[in-house]
């Protein structure tokens, strides 16, 4: 997974259309190996980032792919579903999941919990790349489209959508928490 070629792509230009500035904080839900967090980790040099995989194996492989900002805490890799996610370090700044979110039970629930994690305006970014033989443009830009569709049912504003020129293309969609709703729940 760590090596090939469309998966170090696909991870490096999601974390870059994410815009993550030095010291954003920021959380990877489904961080597998940690090529995504390596990315975010040399964007937010002065930030905190953390990646959060169900699979022990790939929090170890992150681990080790990202051993020195482990050591100076600007990384911490979590162990655990993304259903029972009990995170602290925010409020977070942005958040990002690739190829995972068609995973997880409840997409929608689980992305306004997200939501909550994040600073208002805060930024979610999905990505998803249909990985099945003869995949086409076409099924990437449905995948976009079902990712457009949980953002919007889980009350994320301000949409937009990329492909990323891959084979086959990866849809990127961004999304922002709401300013207004989440002040209105801190009151």
């Amino acid at each position: 997974m760590s090596s090939r070629p469309s998966n170090v792509a696909r991870s490096r230009r999601a974390v870059e259309l994410l815009d993550v500035q030095p010291t954003d904080r920021v959380i990877e839900l489904g961080c597998g190996p940690g090529v995504a967090i390596a990315a975010l980790a040399a964007r937010a040099a002065q930030g905190f980032v953390v990646g959060v995989d169900h699979s022990a194996v790939m929090v170890e492989h992150a681990r080790r792919r990202n051993k020195a900002a482990v050591k100076t805490h600007r990384v911490r890799l979590v162990q655990g579903p993304v259903e029972t996610l009990s995170i602290d370090g925010g409020p977070f700044d942005a958040a990002i999941a690739i190829n995972t979110i068609g995973m997880w039970p409840d997409p929608p629930a689980r992305l306004r919990d997200i939501a909550r994690l994040l600073r208002p305006g805060g930024r979610i970014a999905l990505v998803g790349q249909p990985r099945r033989p003869g995949a086409t443009a076409a099924d990437s830009e449905t995948v976009g489209r079902d990712l457009v569709g949980l953002l919007s049912e889980a009350g994320i504003e301000h949409v937009r959508t990329e492909m990323l020129d891959l084979n086959p293309p990866a849809a990127w969609v961004l999304g922002r928490t709401p300013r207004a709703a989440l002040d209105d729940q801190r009151d």
